[in-house]
């Protein structure tokens, strides 16, 4: 992950009691780090091929990282996913995780230090906030937040 990044720009929000949540039948080996402390990286392969980065924030709830707008490392990125269009580098959690090279290494990692650089924006940003994708339960919960009109997100709102 070192030298690689940007800005978040789209992720949607799984708490415990959430039928959508991986948290929601209790903890597996597979989850185990949405259960630990607050502030590290949950990471899990989704369909058998992509790696997903989610974001712990309270005990068996996590946000995953749904689109980032490329910002430093991005002839690194376009080598890993075979693309030249910085906007196809990260703009999907699938895409995100082979870009960034998000693996099990980093699973239960805490994000205040490396692989990891967090940083607060400098002003609050316009967010828009609507249904979760890509799942089949709990659709209605309108707990995908993004950055308001990024080109980079991963579908508009």
């Amino acid at each position: 992950m070192s030298g690689v990044g940007g800005i978040i720009v789209e992720t949607e929000a799984y708490l415990p009691d959430d039928a959508a949540s991986h948290s929601y039948g209790g903890m597996t080996e597979r989850n185990r780090a949405m259960f630990g402390p607050s502030a590290q990286a949950y990471v899990y392969l989704s369909y058998g091929l992509h790696w997903c980065l989610n974001f712990v924030c309270l005990p068996a709830s996590a946000v995953l990282i749904r689109a980032i707008e490329p910002k430093w490392g991005l002839e690194t990125m376009r080598e890993r996913r075979g693309v030249s269009r910085d906007r196809l580098l990260c703009s999907g959690p699938g895409r995100i995780g082979q870009a960034l090279a998000i693996n099990m290494e980093q699973n239960g990692l805490p994000l205040w230090r490396e692989p990891f650089c967090l940083r607060l924006p400098e002003a609050r940003p316009e967010i828009s906030a609507g249904a979760r994708i890509g799942i089949s339960k709990a659709v209605e919960q309108p707990w995908r937040f993004g950055l308001a009109n990024s080109n980079f997100l991963s579908r508009k709102f």
